[in-house]
């Protein structure tokens, strides 16, 4: 049984009743099993073909499972299926995500430009496998297995924007308190912080660190993002305790952009940034 919270316009359940699935990975299956049987397999014969069970090729054709990334090239290569299966896998992937981040994570896959401010977590873009499967873990009420390995999937595969063509501008101020803040072990962390320092090397990324001591500034009131789309339109995003907005109304976005900027001037430049993360790796 289903309600509708009118306060955020969303899905409220009760009972036992399980979620419904994402309807792309349902037509993912729909297609696989045309594809399949267009060759004349079964589906263990095409388990056997591209190196996955019968019980996983089961589950992917009835969309109870997403197809990973090299299900989906091994399966469009031995179906003979001419992209067709590739070219869905980015919707596959982005149904993996929380229910409220995929609307935003819709425009930011085709941004021309990015900026971010994160004061308590390295931002999601930035982040090591090890990292994300972290902070899914550590989600309270507790996620299983299954939904963590998703999530970190799909994180994985926004990550694509870092090196897109054509490139993206990208800039990340991160808070100090986010670099010490140890989510995992320390080797864990040192792979993070080394992983920053190998992805501000882009050309087309920067990242800057706002000091731990810096006082008052205009980010305290919490992370936000501001983005231009491929039609040049202005977006801003928030988020806080799951639950995300996308942001825009030109006025409200306008400010955001000015307290970026103005955040700017406040962190350590990218050289300075830089150094400071080589000094955590150091300690370690």
């Amino acid at each position: 049984m289903k309600a509708r919270d009118a306060r955020n316009s969303r899905v409220a359940r009760t009972g036992d009743e399980k979620p419904e699935l994402p309807g792309v990975w349902r037509a993912y299956g729909a297609l696989l099993q045309y594809l399949r049987k267009r060759s004349g397999m079964n589906q263990q014969q095409l388990g056997d073909a591209i190196g996955y069970s019968l019980e996983q090729v089961a589950s992917v054709e009835q969309g109870r499972r997403p197809a990973k990334a090299a299900f989906t090239v091994a399966a469009d290569r031995v179906l003979n299926a001419d992209g067709a299966l590739e070219a869905l896998q980015d919707e596959v992937d982005r149904a993996k995500l929380p229910r409220f981040f995929r609307n935003f994570a819709l425009f930011e896959a085709e941004a021309v430009s990015r900026f971010s401010y994160d004061p308590l977590l390295v931002p999601g873009l930035l982040q090591t496998e090890a990292y994300a499967r972290a902070l899914f873990a550590g989600h309270c009420p507790p996620l299983n297995e299954e939904i963590i390995d998703q999530h970190t999937e799909a994180r994985l595969s926004r990550q694509k924007l870092l090196s897109r063509m054509p490139l993206a501008e990208l800039s990340f101020i991160i808070g100090e308190e986010a670099l010490r803040n140890p989510v995992g072990d320390r080797e864990l962390m040192r792979e993070q912080w080394q992983h920053l320092l190998d992805v501000g090397a882009l050309r087309n990324v920067e990242i800057q660190v706002m000091p731990a001591a810096c006082g008052f500034h205009s980010g305290l009131n919490g992370p936000f993002v501001v983005l231009e789309t491929g039609e040049h339109q202005h977006l801003g995003y928030i988020e806080s305790q799951e639950v995300g907005c996308v942001v825009h109304d030109p006025a409200e976005v306008s400010a955001s952009g000015l307290r970026y900027g103005k955040l700017r001037s406040q962190a350590l430049n990218s050289t300075e940034s830089a150094r400071l993360i080589e000094r955590l790796v150091g300690e370690t």
